[in-house]
Order: structure tokens, then C-alpha cells, then sequence
């Protein structure tokens, strides 16, 4: 029988529990061993609940338990998850995340340490939540090379701009019933901002490109500049608008980016809606393909964790090799990559103006008397480029990328 030990008792620690016991049967089937939890470690008491007496308050009664074999690490964060995963790494028992934060981070290094431990450190649930993505990358395209990863990697931003095309609602207001749903914290940086979808797109170049890419060199805008105007402008164009997590291997370089992006409403991720996630994968052999689910939530992504468990259990005393390279994998400027923008400029900018600076541009009017502006699309221009004609001009109100 293997043991484990989950750490952090909220939300994907109790989907874990709950995982492992409901389908206990069929995980034994494919384990090939029966998977019990043994140790809950959380800084609360749980005295009402059915697993209550499993719970400590103490890491030791963990690290130190030669019968627990693997630890799922529920705990967000870097620290003290990175100790509690790096401890149980050197005595020897396999380690499980979902922890985006500490496999952007640390990844490359905790790889190492189960390698040399001849244990393993699984992270599948780190991005994209439900959704097989980084099994499939390590395995199932091995042997594809890939051009392109572009994904909608963050249920929160995709739910409020999901709200304010279909409802007409504010950002604000967007932002409020996300946050009472439950998808958004309180303090909804992380979302918002585009610093969670920036470290899972950190963590799929990396595996990709099999160097460590750090998510603090990855150009990150958020969504909270979208507007209900830029909204109907998408809609006129029969475009939509998500954050987008986007890495692109082309000529030799490697670009990645997260931005609010405007999509053509004929691209599959155009339909991705609500909480759902959805990552669009193309490589030299494969041509497109597209991984869609929920990408959060306590039962999906333990549902995740918990195969990486059971592969932990079928693979005791064997290293499953990851290919991620501690040395560092350069990300080329964004400077030098073309496309066209969207571009809303006050007024009084002359026609004139605009073409000096620009060249030959498509204007869009929303036919709106209260909105007085001009609003037009770009020729394709290097971001570079782009940014020196906004310089020319001034008075911008918004831009947004087109793909």
C-alpha cells in the first residue's frame, strides 16, 4: 500500500482527499497498488471533519515517516511550500503539485533533486488546472518540434471578458461578480494583471524550449485597461478580445508574451467562454492542436494531481525524466515581432497625423455621437515600430494587439 501526505487542507488539498477516496477502486486498478492517505499537515484544526485525526500541525511528522512515499503540496506560494517540497524531495519520497508559483520558479531545480533521489517531482496540474497539457508536451509531442504555444491560461480574466461582451458589463462590475463567485481573490492582481498566466506560460516554455525561461522576463499586460468600448470596437471588427499567454519559437528566437489580444471570431480559442481554459499548441508535425477544459476548481485539478500521484506510485524507485535545463533560455526582445494593433487616439489627432505616423490604416466607427475619437487598425509594423508612432501622435486612449 503507498502512503501519502497531502499538505495545504483548502480548497485542491480537501479535492485531492476526496479524489483519492471516491475512486480509490479504480485508481488501485491503475496504480497497481492501494493509494491511502496517511498525514494532512495545516495550520488549522478540522474537528468536524471526517479526516480530522489525520491532520498535524508539525512538517516533521512528514519528512520524518519512512511509510509516506508521496506529498502533494496543496499550499501555494513559494515559501514554505519550496522548503516542505525540497525536504521531502532529499528523503527520498516523490513530490506532486499544482503550484504554479513554485514550478515557475524553482522547477528546474526540484527536477534535479528528485533525479539524483531517484524520486520525482510531477507538476501537471500547475497549468491549465484539469486540463492534460504538460503530460502531453513531454510525451505525446516528443517528437514534434514546437512553433507556437498560445493559450487562455486564466479562468478569472477569461469569465470577466466573457461578461462584458455578452452582457454589456464594466470591468468593474465584471470584475465584482467574479470576485462573489469565488473565481476572483479579494486582492484580484494576480489575475487581472496577467502575473498568473505569465508564470504557467513561463512554465510551458520552458518545457518546450527544455531551459528554464524566468516568468519575470516574460512582457506581461493584464486586462484591467479594457474597456466596454473596446468591446463593442472588437465586435464591430467580428473579433473578440482574451488575455492571451503566448510563446512563439520563429527564425531561431523566442518570443513570449501575455497581453489582452483581439482574436478573429473564426480562431478556435474565439469560443472559449466563461471559467473555461483553452491552450493552442502547433508544432512542425502536428499542425495545430487545442487542449480545452476547466482550468481551475477544487475537483478538476485534483482530479490532475491525483494521476500525478498514481504515475509517483507505478514509477517507485524510478526517475521519470523531465527535460528542463537549469541554464537560462534567452527571450528575444518583443520589439522586433510584427503585427497589427488596434489603436484609439483622441480626436484631435488629424487624419494627416495618423498616416505620417501609422502609414495606411483601416478606421472602424461604432456610429456612436456620445464617443468622439478615432479608432482604426494598423498595417502589420514591428512593436518597435508601433510604439514609436504612438510617440509621434500622443493622445492615446488604447491600444490592443491583434492575432
Amino acid at each position: 500500500m503507498a502512503k501519502v501526505a497531502v499538505l495545504g487542507y483548502g480548497t485542491i488539498g480537501a479535492g485531492v482527499v476526496k479524489v483519492l477516496e471516491g475512486n480509490a477502486e479504480a485508481i488501485e486498478k491503475r496504480a497497481k497498488e492501494r493509494i491511502e492517505v496517511k498525514r494532512i499537515l495545516d495550520l488549522r484544526d478540522f474537528p468536524d471533519d471526517p479526516h480530522g485525526h489525520m491532520v498535524t500541525h508539525n512538517f516533521d511528522d512528514i519528512a520524518g515517516d519512512e511509510e509516506i512515499d508521496v506529498v502533494v503540496e496543496c499550499m501555494g506560494g513559494i515559501e514554505p511550500a519550496y522548503h516542505f517540497v525540497k525536504a521531502s524531495l532529499l528523503a527520498g519520497k516523490s513530490v506532486v503539485t499544482s503550484n504554479k508559483e513554485l514550478v515557475a520558479k524553482r522547477g528546474a531545480e526540484l527536477i534535479s533533486i528528485a533525479a539524483d533521489k531517484k524520486s520525482n517531482f510531477l507538476f501537471g496540474a500547475s497549468v491549465g488546472g484539469g486540463i492534460p497539457i504538460i503530460r502531453p508536451i513531454l510525451a505525446c509531442l516528443s517528437a514534434d518540434v514546437l512553433y507556437s504555444i498560445k493559450g487562455i491560461l486564466n479562468g478569472t480574466t477569461n469569465f470577466m471578458l466573457s461578461a462584458m461582451e455578452e452582457r454589456g458589463w464594466t470591468f468593474e462590475r465584471a470584475l465584482k461578480k467574479a470576485q462573489d463567485l469565488g473565481y476572483a481573490e479579494r486582492n484580484p492582481e494576480a489575475d487581472v494583471e496577467g502575473f498568473d498566466a505569465c508564470r504557467k506560460i513561463a512554465i510551458l516554455t520552458s518545457l518546450a524550449l527544455e531551459h528554464q525561461v524566468d516568468f519575470e522576463d516574460v512582457e506581461t499586460e493584464g486586462i484591467s485597461s479594457i474597456t466596454t468600448e473596446d468591446i463593442r470596437y472588437a465586435l464591430k471588427l467580428h473579433r473578440t478580445i482574451r488575455l492571451l499567454a503566448i510563446s512563439i519559437m520563429k527564425d531561431g528566437k523566442n518570443y513570449a508574451m501575455v497581453s489582452p489580444f483581439m482574436i478573429d471570431e473564426t480562431s478556435p480559442l474565439a469560443s472559449v467562454r466563461d471559467v473555461f481554459n483553452a491552450i493552442l499548441v502547433h508544432g512542425n508535425m502536428s499542425d495545430d492542436i487545442m487542449f480545452y477544459g476547466k482550468g481551475a476548481g477544487s475537483l478538476p485539478t485534483a482530479s490532475a494531481v491525483c494521476a500525478d500521484v498514481v504515475d509517483c506510485v507505478r514509477s517507485k524507485g524510478h526517475h521519470k525524466e523531465i527535460p528542463w535545463n537549469p541554464q537560462k533560455a534567452e527571450l528575444s526582445d518583443n520589439g522586433g515581432f510584427a503585427r497589427k494593433f488596434f489603436v484609439r487616439l483622441e480626436n484631435e489627432v488629424t487624419e494627416e497625423e495618423i498616416s505620417q505616423a501609422f502609414g495606411q490604416v483601416d478606421y472602424v466607427d461604432l456610429e456612436d455621437e456620445d464617443l468622439v475619437e478615432k479608432a482604426f487598425v494598423t498595417g502589420i509594423m514591428t512593436e518597435k515600430d508601433f510604439k514609436a508612432a504612438v510617440a509621434k501622435t500622443g493622445r492615446l486612449i488604447n491600444r490592443i494587439r491583434l492575432d
